[in-house]
């Protein structure tokens, strides 16, 4: 056989891509479909629970249940949250529902893979949390929905962890777009939030899947904004200051929320509820609190419609701030489902409606209007809990089809949000990973070393000796060694101290002492070590901050035994391969 000239070769090479690039459009269409075709499921899940808990459906929710008895209103959601308790008790090993949160943690530690079992008990527990009167949001449950069947395609296919990253992206994006009506907005939540990978061999698809999961959708619901709103204009340059405050307080919110959250789980943990039980319980609350205030109940679009539209007064406007801060909390925190945008959406119009009447009474000349600080606050508290001020701003303006205020949304999103990162530290899905020790901070290589354990990288090329031996010996087994340090163990293998030449300083060569000196008494003790369960992005820091190029490896800072030894140059070679491994991800 004729060996291929190099420009055959390299047009061989052009169209593997090319089919390569056909094939993975192809599986963009697929899971864009099928993103829409989950979000079309869910909402219609949601409604049958609705239908058959309080006799409708739609999404006028507290207009339409206010004509029920109260203790309708108090039962329904603790029977969803009893419902959805059963179902982690004997169905989920998880005992938790699933969100957002796992398909980052998918995407950044296990190459896209997703189990769609999971997927689908996620389904089930948010559309009876949802529909059943929880508060909490709808489109967290799709997301992760829309995520497990594209990771389902993937390992049908058999597709490696670049492509299934990529895949998983697409469905994302999917989701999130037919979930809003927001195609744009889709395909950036899908690389801001989930993959972090804008590289074009990723963008296009995720652009393909976002976009066929809207058609989707608008071929089932049709194309209409969720919030229709009246024009609004900027009146004055003077708002930008109190825009910029707006942002401010909408981080305290931000937080406030995630913290009230966390709160309620502890609770729940101190009280050590069995775990069936603590749904229903939390379903009893939101709906004792939902018998006065019915607008905290499920998703709460036709409260915010309301609140961008300036029919609620301001004390109704505070009192929705905290109560639904409150209901929500108890529904997540208690174990029910549900994602927390559509929350943060409400306590967001909430506070810019309050904002702006404040703003208006005292500047009614330079105010635009207590609806278009509505608008503003949807987007600061929304992209500071997610941690996605620019996909946030984008849903924003796609869900509302607002861009007059687009500057007023941009600053403040962007004040709430690093005010959030700084002071809280996380966003809601980061702190989620971080209570169940994920670290995901530093970008994608730091990812990669974090996932790498010294014990794969330390090698076994070192020398010991035992703290008795003399002098000659030392000599002799500082020969053998490649990078002249030898490691001092007693019987035991507990590692006692380190010695290098310059240690023996003048025995090295004065040989008057020969037996009077032993390793012990010439050894430097303990020397810095690392742990072989330490990740490498813990020993490169470790490293450059001893100044050592050969370090011990023990195996726990308690036994102290001595199982290998860490070199400079080898942490450097990985480090230098991980940065290889994500840039290869980065090319399709």
């Amino acid at each position: 056989m004729a060996a291929l000239s190099p420009r055959d070769l390299t047009e061989q090479l052009r169209q593997l891509v090319r089919n390569k690039q056909i094939i993975l459009s192809a599986l963009a269409v697929a899971v864009g479909a099928l993103g829409g075709g989950a979000a079309i499921a869910f909402r219609e899940a949601i409604e049958a629970v609705q239908l058959l808990l309080y006799g409708f459906d739609g999404e006028r929710f507290h207009s339409m249940v206010r004509d029920h008895p109260w203790w309708w209103i108090l039962l329904a959601p603790a029977a969803g949250g009893l419902l959805v308790g059963l179902i982690l008790r004997f169905f989920s090993p998880e005992r938790r529902p699933l969100g957002v949160a796992d398909v980052i943690e998918a995407s950044a530690l296990y190459g896209g893979r997703m189990s769609l079992n999971q997927g689908l008990r996620g389904f089930l527990i948010s559309a009876i949390t949802i529909g059943s009167g929880g508060s909490s949001g709808r489109e967290g449950p799709v997301v992760h929905f829309a995520a497990a069947l594209a990771a389902r395609v993937a390992r049908l296919l058999k597709l490696d962890r670049s492509l299934g990253q990529t895949l998983l992206g697409c469905g994302v994006a999917a989701g999130v777009a037919a979930s809003f009506n927001a195609p744009i907005a889709g395909v950036f939540f899908a690389l801001e939030v989930v993959t972090g990978n804008y590289a074009l061999g990723a963008f296009a698809p995720v652009v393909i899947a976002s976009v066929t999961g809207t058609i989707v959708s608008r071929a089932y619901f049709g194309d209409y904004p969720a919030f229709v709103l009246p024009p609004h204009a900027i009146e004055s340059f003077w708002e930008f200051p109190a825009f910029a405050m707006l942002g401010g307080v909408s981080a305290v919110v931000a937080m406030a929320f995630v913290w009230s959250i966390d709160m309620v789980q502890r609770t729940h943990q101190r009280l050590d509820l069995p775990i069936w039980l603590r749904p229903c319980l939390g379903g009893l609350l939101v709906g004792a609190i939902g018998v006065a205030f019915p607008q905290i109940m499920g998703v709460g679009y036709e409260a915010t419609d309301e609140a961008l539209k300036e029919d609620l007064a301001l004390h109704m406007l505070i009192v929705l701030i905290v109560l639904k801060t409150a209901a929500t909390a108890i529904t997540l925190g208690s174990g029910m489902g549900g994602g927390v945008f559509s929350p943060s959406l409400f306590l967001g119009a909430m506070l810019g409606g309050a904002f702006g009447v404040v703003a208006t009474q005292f500047f009614p000349h330079l105010s635009s209007g207590h609806g278009a600080y509505t608008l503003v606050g949807m987007g600061a508290v929304a992209g500071a809990v997610l941690g996605a001020p620019i996909s946030t701003i984008l849903i924003v303006f796609e869900m509302t089809g607002d861009y007059a205020l687009t500057i007023a949304v941009m600053i403040a999103t962007v004040i709430a949000s690093q005010i959030m990162q700084q002071v809280f530290g996380n966003s809601f899905f980061g702190w989620q990973l971080a209570g169940r020790g994920v670290n995901l901070a530093g970008g994608r290589e730091s990812r990669v070393l974090r996932q790498t354990r010294v014990r794969s990288v330390m090698k076994q090329d070192y020398v010991t000796v035992q703290p008795s031996a003399p002098l000659p010996d030392l000599r002799q087994k500082l020969q053998l060694t490649t990078y002249a340090e030898v490691f001092v163990v007693d019987e035991e293998g507990i590692l006692v101290g380190t010695v290098t030449l310059l240690d023996l300083a003048d025995d090295a060569f004065d040989r008057s002492h020969d037996h009077e000196v032993r390793a012990i008494d010439v050894c430097r003790r303990n020397p810095p070590t690392a742990e072989e369960d330490d990740d490498l992005e813990e020993a490169i820091s470790f490293i450059e901050s001893c100044g050592e190029e050969h370090v011990a490896v023990v195996d726990s800072s308690d036994g102290g035994k001595l199982v290998g030894v860490l070199h400079e140059r080898d942490v450097l070679a990985a480090y230098h391969h991980a940065i290889l491994e994500t840039r290869k991800e980065e090319r399709i």
